[in-house]
């Protein structure tokens, strides 16, 4: 069923870019926001824009009420969640589908299943893909926690099964530690989020976080389109993103995206997915899946010369995928910078009024925003305000490319990490590809 009207559920850059899809595509568009966002610029290019509740998320973004409300008001026929807020929420996406409402995003018992870590652990093994040694499911009690721990070795991680962000994980030395950490974790997940099951993995010293990104049509078809290298992260927040990794091999992520495609056949898996890995001394191990369009969709957009947005979009409509795995090329570098309104070396969050905006240009230089000269960035929300994506033949032409574009970047009235982006670049173990998830903050407290 063609899609001729879609409500974009959903803020900022992320809004704009489905926005702009969409449009490409010959589709209307809808904006819902919050009275926060009314000067939004995904609000003024949309063709429809409805007011669904007052800043805080809870009561506008995550109204799911409001937002399917919203829908019938402006006669949506499908809606996008974009990621964050409520897309990876299976009740939401039930709802939709239960009004007759086309939901481009996954099917509602796969987000379900992918939102329980636990269970997507489970699920996850069951096809195929290979694991990080721990405990099959939840933990019952310390006696057993004890048990699998001494199995396979310390360190161990307590993990929340709801978690995310860093919420709910502790990391346990020894065994006199362990019932004080699975009981910390356990509280922090249950106020995080109403859940306090918790299970154990090994700890893994000093790996990357490679991802996969996938794609299913729902009927047993799917592809991988290679891998994006996640390791620059700063409290289990990803700073920077690259595709391809500088340190997986062609024959790995043949053989490694082959086995994630797999899977995602195997599971009948609908539209856009992303399968996470640690990956250490050539292994990969499976951390968690991402049943959404990732924030770094645009690395492996710049790879691939493929639109996720309007691939997801086709796929809701009961198309099929529009490439086969043997179509697919990966050609060049990509690397994306998250530009956060915050200070670039206390991240404390900076909103305000951007006096002055110029956007980086040139060739295979995007920029993903909603900023202008005169916008008031509210303090409701997430802090990133831009993405800045380069693209080379080379590894280190797109670092040299983006060098000169984060030089031309400015966003002026508030403070921005543009300058901690800048200095990265400069870096020799960047340059080389050589860092892991614990790099970006051992040199941030080298630095002091």
């Amino acid at each position: 069923m063609a899609i001729t009207r879609l409500l974009i559920a959903n803020r900022g850059e992320i809004a704009l870019r489905i926005h702009r899809a969409a449009h490409e595509m010959g589709i209307e568009t809808v904006a819902v926001h919050s009275t926060a966002d009314a000067d939004a610029m995904h609000v003024r290019l949309a063709d429809h824009a409805i007011c669904i509740g007052p800043p805080a998320a809870r009561d506008s973004y995550l109204n799911m009420a409001a937002i399917i409300s919203a829908a019938e008001i402006s006669h949506a026929d499908a809606i996008h969640p974009g990621y964050g807020f409520l897309s990876e929420n299976a009740k939401f996406a039930e709802i939709v589908e239960a009004h007759g409402i086309t939901w481009v995003g996954p099917k509602p018992e796969h987000i379900r299943t992918m939102g329980d870590k636990v269970e997507a652990k489970r699920t996850a093994g069951a096809l195929g893909l290979p694991l990080v040694p721990g405990s099959d499911g939840a933990i019952s009690d310390i006696a057993e926690a004890a048990k699998i721990a001494e199995e396979i070795g310390y360190p161990v991680i307590i993990k929340a099964a709801s978690g995310g962000g860093g919420r709910g994980m502790k990391v346990c030395h020894g065994p006199d530690e362990l019932e004080t950490l699975v009981q910390q974790a356990g509280s922090e997940a249950k106020a995080a989020f109403g859940d306090d099951t918790v299970y154990l993995e090994k700890y893994l010293g000093n790996p990357r976080h490679i991802e996969f990104q996938v794609f299913g049509d729902g009927k047993g078809n799917a592809i991988h389109l290679g891998e994006r290298d996640c390791s620059l992260q700063r409290r289990h927040q990803k700073v920077l993103e690259e595709a391809p990794s500088p340190v997986i091999s062609p024959e790995d992520r043949s053989r490694m995206g082959g086995i994630v495609a797999k899977a995602m056949a195997d599971m009948g898996y609908r539209g856009a997915g992303t399968i996470e890995f640690l990956w250490e001394d050539g292994e990969f191990y499976f951390i968690e899946m991402n049943t959404r369009l990732q924030v770094e969709h645009p690395v492996t957009e710049a790879i691939t010369g493929m639109d996720l947005v309007r691939e997801q979009i086709r796929i809701a409509e009961g198309r099929p995928l529009s490439v086969t795995q043997e179509e697919l090329r990966f050609t060049g570098h990509a690397i994306e910078c998250r530009i956060n309104a915050e200070d670039p070396f206390t991240f404390a969050p900076s909103p305000g009024l951007v006096t002055s905006y110029h956007a980086a240009g040139g060739m295979h230089v995007r920029v993903d925003s909603g900023l202008y000269a005169g916008y008031r960035i509210p303090p409701y929300y997430d802090s990133m305000i831009a993405k800045l994506i380069v693209y080379g033949r080379t590894r280190e032409g797109c670092i040299m490319r983006l060098r000169r574009a984060l030089e031309e970047m400015v966003v002026d009235g508030v403070k921005t990490n543009i300058p901690l982006h800048q200095a990265l670049m400069h870096e020799p173990d960047i340059l080389n590809g050589d860092y892991t998830i614990k790099w970006l903050e051992e040199w941030l407290a080298e630095r002091g």
